[in-house]
């Protein structure tokens, strides 16, 4: 699999590396702590949808807003892609958690990438358990267990089940010391991406497993902005391109000016530069999203649109402004906030809670900002491709 780097040379991708650091530091700014935290649980589901559409599953706003009440679907098609994204989430949070704990070099470890892909499968219902090969064979997927069979992928074809460890531990040994904060590793994140797909150590998941360990990467290199941004999101909206770049960085070296390795260097380079220009690109996407002005706007225009139409009490953007610039407000401060009533406020309050407009995590506690489906989609536009609910 070597080239490991692209080598030097390539102007364009340390400048987006650069690019994308500054970017990054800007987009965590504006927002209160406890809002930042709200928006980056959606970002999470986001994450989630767009992974799993880059492997062709679909799954409408409606359904994942039910199942992340545990509200599933009668119809097992649903039901199952509402568990399948249910399974990314949850992956995704437990694996942040797990990050607090590990020294950055351990996300390259095969133990790493092996518990990513248990993790996932053990939450998948049966059906996901199953590949069916090119000759209509069927084969089980075993979950966190690297394949013992061979496959390929168009034209490339993965290394020989029997040398997946050595391969592994190659890519451990390089890329695992390279996971640090430096402009450099983000072009290190990006060929180890590529390279994880090429090694392609599991029987099923493993572009799941690659964008997860991209935002595990990102999360030790300090580049997250706290969770509210996703590569997965660029690279659905360019599959083709991303599908393509993958496929190109697969290549043989063609010549002998394409590097020395038994890859092609030029190719790597190219899927670099995509790889870095995407992310950059949904950093400047919620950049411009998350800009304060703009979310109380838009926050306050559903609400007031909703009030006329005796659909949300008067006062309601108010309440949700409030919320969004402070994090969270106690439950008393709403009359104050809409100049009412302890009485008004307190149906105010009841409705927006009913509405999901706002939570809490108990009967008296402080209120935070809600996203419900038909919300989300006013406060956050373009955040889900058109027709996804």
């Amino acid at each position: 699999m070597e080239p490991l780097l692209p080598g030097e040379g390539d102007a364009r991708s340390p400048a987006l590396a650069l690019a994308l650091i500054r970017g990054a530091e800007r987009l965590r700014g504006p927002l209160h702590p406890i809002t930042r935290a709200r928006v980056a649980d959606l970002v999470r589901s986001m994450n989630s949808y767009y992974s799993n559409l880059i492997e062709g599953h679909r799954t409408r706003l409606r359904d994942i807003e039910a199942a992340l009440r545990r509200d599933f679907s009668a119809n097992p098609a649903e039901r199952s892609l509402q568990i399948q994204h249910l399974a990314h989430i949850e992956v995704q949070a437990g694996m942040e958690t797990r990050l607090r704990q590990m020294p950055a070099s351990e996300i390259c470890s095969v133990e790493f990438l092996c518990w990513l892909h248990e993790e996932f499968y053990r939450r998948l219902p049966e059906e996901f358990h199953k590949l069916e090969d090119k000759k209509a064979k069927v084969h089980a997927v075993q979950p966190g267990q690297l394949r013992q069979s061979e496959v390929s992928v168009g034209r490339h074809m993965a290394p020989a089940s029997k040398k997946l460890r050595q391969f592994l531990d190659r890519f451990a040994e390089f890329y695992g010391p390279l996971v640090t904060t430096h402009p450099d590793s983000l072009l290190a994140a990006a060929c180890a991406h590529h390279r994880l797909t090429w090694i392609h150590p599991f029987l099923d998941g493993n572009g799941r497993v690659a964008r997860l360990f991209a935002q595990a990467w990102f999360v030790k290199a300090g580049i997250d902005s706290d969770g509210l941004w996703t590569i997965s999101r660029g690279l659905a909206r360019r599959k083709a391109d991303y599908q393509a770049a993958l496929a190109n960085a697969d290549a043989k070296r063609v010549n002998d000016y394409d590097g020395r390795g038994y890859l092609s260097r030029r190719y790597l380079g190219e899927f670099c530069e995509f790889f870095l220009s995407t992310a950059l690109d949904q950093v400047e996407f919620m950049q411009e999203l998350l800009a304060l002005d703009a979310m109380l706007n838009r926050i306050g225009g559903y609400a007031e649109r909703r009030e006329s139409a005796k659909e949300l009490r008067s006062g309601s953007a108010l309440v949700l402004r409030e919320i969004f610039l402070r994090g969270e407000i106690a439950r008393g401060e709403v009359p104050r906030i809409i100049g009412a009533s302890p009485r008004t406020g307190q149906k105010v309050t009841a409705e927006l809670l009913s509405q999901r407009l706002v939570s809490s995590s108990s009967p008296k506690g402080p209120l935070r900002l809600g996203f419900p489906a038909d919300a989300a989609g006013y406060y956050f536009p373009n955040l889900y491709p058109a027709g996804a609910d």
